[in-house]
């Protein structure tokens, strides 16, 4: 006997049964197309399906950064600002002022 899947839930069928492919390419040339992204607005992997032919997502509204930080991270984190780890919205904000003073600086 199959379940029906809840109705908010089938937009995701497909991203479920898409399969993740990895290319394992000399340096240069992965280098090359993250540059080749960068410049054209799209994620590496838009990228690589424009090349490829293949349909791309509509780009995000809001682009946005991130990075993975583990307990670890906000502990060093939370001593560089002074700050307990558990602040974790505080030490967020930290990071972007840095994050945008490096930017600024280079210019």
């Amino acid at each position: 006997m199959s379940r029906k899947l809840p109705e908010k839930w089938q937009s995701s069928l497909k991203a479920v049964k898409a399969v993740q492919v990895a290319f394992d390419m000399d340096e240069k040339i992965q280098l090359a197309l993250r540059k080749e992204a960068l410049e054209a607005g799209f994620s590496p992997s838009d990228q690589i399906r424009t090349i490829l032919g293949l349909p791309t997502n509509k780009r995000p509204k809001r682009p946005r950064l991130t990075v993975s930080l583990s307990l670890d991270d906000y502990q060093l984190l939370a001593e560089k600002y002074q700050l307990k780890a558990d602040q974790q919205l505080e030490i967020k904000k930290r990071l972007m002022v840095d994050l945008v003073k490096h930017i600024v600086d280079q210019e």
